[in-house]
């Protein structure tokens, strides 16, 4: 299908552009698709990565933006209709699937959404029946690369102790905001939850309490990292589509910037974590990282 995604970025268009892009898309929402398969996280895990690995395969349609952020920002702001704009038409489905005689599913990738705690209902309630795939790091690793992320945007000026070490008092109330009221927002929660991103059992229990486990498939981003290839093809298997693999494994990250455009934004890689700081976060993430174990029954190996 490389023949037919867009040519062009449409974050870069002018915003009056935007909107006549668009307009198009909202007439013909009622008979756009719902996602296939959702990535729901978490963040700094590979997403963006295999995202688009997957989205380059011929019988994957992406969606209108990686992360379009409906069962977390946009849920009561603009309705099922608008999320309905960011995938393909039932029409070119069938296109694809009569005449080009291949499969067709389209998805999105979101990983604020395993966070989020209105976001497993949500899912639940509009795509019951959507697989649902999860990369896992070393929560540790994923607290690091999660502040420098904030760093880069500029939304972080502390250094990264002192981050963990304020992150209880930015993130007090907030969750409990959130659950009394589904429209609001948390930037802090977005921003500053370091730490709390990585107590993975707590979020997917919320998430396997409405979903069966079969229709998760859960990555070892460390895996991923190490063998994408092999990750993909596992994936393809669990999303039902024949296998295939891109030229190459290019790693996207920094927001979706390939390794080679992260140097043009002056996205240096960051030094090592203080060896004292990682093994006290080590040693705070040992029992959580546990009950994630037990949870899943699979040992990620995260202490050795």
């Amino acid at each position: 299908m490389r023949d037919v995604k867009p040519l062009i970025d449409p974050t870069t268009l002018p915003p009056l552009l935007k909107r006549l892009l668009k307009a198009p898309r909202a007439l013909t929402a009622s008979v756009r698709l719902l996602p296939d398969f959702i990535i729901i996280g978490a963040m700094r895990c590979g997403t963006s990565s295999l995202y688009r690995y997957l989205t380059e395969h011929p019988s994957i349609a992406p969606a209108l933006r990686k992360e379009v952020h409906f069962f977390d920002w946009n849920f009561f702001r603009n309705g099922t209709n608008w999320y309905r704009q960011h995938f393909p038409s039932s029409f070119y489905k069938y296109y694809v699937r009569t005449l080009l005689r291949r499969d067709f599913i389209t998805g999105e990738a979101t990983p604020y959404y395993m966070f989020h705690p209105h976001a497993a209902k949500r899912v639940f309630q509009t795509v019951p029946r959507a697989k649902l795939i999860v990369l896992l790091r070393n929560p540790v690793d994923r607290a690091y690369s999660h502040y420098h992320h904030e760093v880069i945007k500029g939304r972080e000026t502390l250094s990264f102790e002192e981050a963990i070490e304020w992150e209880p008092k930015r993130l007090a109330g907030e969750r409990e905001r959130i659950l009394a009221d589904q429209r609001y927002e948390s930037l802090n929660c977005r921003y500053y939850s370091y730490v709390s991103r990585g107590l993975y059992a707590d979020q997917l229990k919320n998430w396997l309490g409405l979903f069966p486990k079969g229709q998760f498939l859960f990555i070892r981003s460390e895996d991923f990292f190490a063998s994408p290839s092999a990750i993909l093809a596992e994936t393809l298997q669990f999303l039902g589509l024949p296998a295939w693999k891109p030229s190459e494994f290019p790693k996207y990250n920094y927001a979706g910037y390939s390794r080679l455009t992260a140097a043009k934004h002056n996205y240096a890689p960051y030094p090592k974590m203080n060896p004292a700081t990682r093994a006290r976060l080590l040693e705070y993430f040992r029992p959580h990282n546990q009950r994630l174990y037990e949870l899943l029954d699979r040992d990620f190996e995260w202490e050795k």
